[in-house]
């Protein structure tokens, strides 16, 4: 019994098609079969963020998402311009220490963005919960996440 199926799944503006096992996460999909390495192996399970994805403009743990399941086109960091407000307010806060982290960090606040700008700090709070940090202690990821949405 053959388990592969091809996937198309346009990925930061390009259509890739792909034979791949039914069962390949869109996170492996991404880093092994793309080379795109920017969305971080994290938890595994959810729970830590660092694999965060925006999937037709909403973030999405891509570590628990099936390739074979999405529908819609997928950004990833690597599809992010340098320049974006929410990269250059991690980089004036300091937001980011080892860095494991920031890219899911800055893939779910450009998801919040995207839905609609700049919640209240409360509801910024919850959004940024979905993601861990080990080592900055989340003030300057909340700093950063303020000033990038106009709220800092």
């Amino acid at each position: 019994m053959n388990d592969e199926l091809v996937v198309a799944i346009e990925v930061n503006g390009e259509t890739v098609r792909r034979l791949v096992p039914a069962s390949r996460t869109l996170l492996e999909f991404l880093r092994v079969d793309l080379g795109l390495t920017g969305s971080k192996h994290g938890c595994d399970v959810g729970d830590c963020g660092a694999c965060t994805v925006l999937v037709d403009g909403v973030a999405r743990l891509s570590c628990i998402t099936l390739a074979v399941e999405v529908r819609g086109p997928v950004r990833t960091i690597e599809g992010v311009p340098a320049d974006d407000p929410i990269v250059a307010a991690f980089d004036r806060h300091l937001a980011s220490q080892c860095g494991y982290c920031t890219p899911g960090f800055v893939m779910n606040l450009i998801g919040v963005r995207e839905d609609g700008g700049a919640p209240d700090e409360e509801a910024l709070r919850n959004a940024l919960g979905s993601n861990l940090c080990r080592c900055t202690g989340y003030t300057r990821i909340l700093d950063a996440a303020k000033d990038a949405l106009g709220q800092g």
